[in-house]
């Protein structure tokens, strides 16, 4: 799917420092003991296979919230894509995230996720676009129109 070619710095937040930044490297932010932990789970895609492991959670430092996951792709030798929250669902019986946006497949295609711990507007408009665009062209059934 196509994207903005947005501005190449992170959303900062108040005080200045980046606002979307990942859990492992926050320790004013963690996650409640009641609610479930996604990392260290399996995420599947819109197939029902396997794409990967969960290995962080990039949180929004400002509204707190979570907003990507961090996904070690299945096979793809170190390969980690972002994965937004907006389009996931955590099973917490099976536990498993389930992205109905793509099939397995095709998450290593995603761009990769930023290795510098911070991610700029236009990195996260290419993550968003590229997961957005299976729901009109993950499959050969949503490729064409419903009427």
């Amino acid at each position: 799917a196509a994207w903005a070619n947005r501005a190449k710095v992170p959303d900062l937040d108040m005080e200045g420092h980046p606002r979307i930044v990942p859990l492992s490297s926050s320790d004013s932010i963690w996650i409640e003991s009641r609610d479930p932990d996604p990392r260290g789970m399996t995420m599947i895609g819109l197939d029902g296979n396997v794409a990967g492991q969960i290995t962080d959670i990039w949180v929004d430092k400002a509204d707190r919230l979570i907003r990507y996951f961090e996904v070690a792709i299945d096979g793809g030798i170190g390969q980690h894509v972002l994965v937004p929250m907006t389009m996931s669902t955590i099973n917490r019986r099976r536990k498993q995230v389930i992205c109905d946006a793509l099939n397995a497949a095709q998450f290593a295609g995603a761009p990769p996720a930023p290795t510098n711990g911070t991610i700029t507007f236009y990195e996260e408009e290419r993550a968003q676009a590229y997961f957005g665009g299976g729901y009109l062209y993950a499959t050969s059934a949503r490729e064409e129109p419903v009427i």
